[in-house]
């Protein structure tokens, strides 16, 4: 989108009074903002005074789509890594289930079934631990370096992009994030800025408000997708009840008997109290030797993904792949392969 450069440039001190009064920025308002935000033109009271005015009322497409052009004009340029043509597998986080890492170890099953993976994640700021929480824990180097995930993507189907390395907005407001402790619109923004721009993406929202507001985003694009929903609040398909998918094709309601699996307990799904103990719990899953309960609930999200490649298969046919994905060992040996890689 090319900016209207004949229109006064919003700051962000211009635009507070208007925010606290619940009306609403254009599209290229909320682009100036957060540009100037990933500039360092505003300090850490204004930033959080920003944040919190949309704790306020929702943000509206025309917003998020400003700051979406803003995080994607500043982004760290790694387009080479999309002739892989990989999928992206996340959450928006802000559930406030506490769940252990499930998309991020659904990535390396789906890595292990052969498909290529370019994770774009951040530390939790909602949760204990987030994807580069768990990452960092084995030891994981962060890097901007193409050629690494580029190696990476070909040796172990899988690359992670940690996400302030790749974009000075979501580095600048990180520590806001953390210290409001809660979910905000950076939550609803993540998913939708890979700096890669992947064509394929499995995304879990923690509400269907938010899953209307991405289905009309990503119907826009064009691309391959699937946004999951646990319809007992879950940003990701828990197999705790009902969970909704919705695709290009359109919606679908399952319950964990139509795909054979039994329910899971919330308490079964639980991610620990630390990021150690959020990484002990994913290396049990990688290492077949956690509880079916954990075991499914990461390979019914990795099915999701398989299924959005291949959109010809049946979600039953796409749970067997990622099944022996994980209990031949091959979703292990992605990680191995990916941390010796990355370390």
């Amino acid at each position: 989108m090319t900016r209207d450069n004949t229109k006064p440039r919003a700051t962000l001190p211009g635009m507070l009074n208007r925010l606290f009064e619940h009306r609403y920025l254009t599209r290229d308002e909320a682009r100036d903002i957060l540009t100037d935000m990933a500039e360092g033109k505003y300090n850490e009271s204004q930033i959080a005074s920003f944040i919190t005015t949309y704790f306020m009322r929702s943000i509206s497409v025309e917003e998020i789509l400003g700051f979406r052009d803003a995080l994607l004009e500043t982004r760290v340029n790694v387009d080479e890594l999309r002739a892989y043509n990989p999928i992206d597998i996340v959450g928006t986080g802000g559930d406030g289930k506490n769940t252990f890492n499930i998309s991020t170890a659904a990535c390396f099953v789906v890595a292990g079934a052969g498909h290529k993976v370019v994770k774009h994640g951040n530390h939790g700021a909602t949760s204990v631990s987030g994807a580069s929480n768990v990452m960092e824990e084995h030891g994981v180097r962060f890097t901007r370096d193409a050629g690494i995930h580029r190696r990476s993507l070909e040796a172990a189907n899988i690359a992670y992009l940690h996400a302030p390395l790749f974009n000075l907005a979501l580095k600048t407001v990180a520590p806001v994030r953390k210290a409001l402790g809660v979910r905000t619109f950076f939550n609803i923004l993540g998913p939708l800025v890979n700096p890669i721009l992947p064509r394929r993406q499995v995304l879990g929202v923690y509400d269907l408000k938010m899953a209307r507001l991405y289905n009309y985003i990503y119907q826009e694009s064009g691309n391959d997708f699937s946004i999951v929903h646990g319809l007992d609040g879950y940003d990701e398909i828990s197999l705790t009840g009902p969970f909704k998918v919705i695709n290009k094709h359109g919606e679908s309601i399952y319950t964990p008997e139509d795909l054979g699996l039994p329910r899971a307990r919330p308490d079964e799904l639980f991610g620990g109290n630390t990021p150690r103990e959020a990484a002990a719990v994913f290396d049990e899953v990688l290492n077949n030797t956690a509880t079916d309960a954990r075991k499914n609930v990461v390979i019914v999200n990795a099915a999701v993904a398989i299924q959005t490649i291949h959109p010809a298969l049946s979600l039953r046919a796409c749970i067997e792949q990622a099944r022996h994905s994980l209990e031949s060992g091959e979703a292990k040996r992605a990680l191995d392969l990916f941390l010796t890689l990355n370390r």
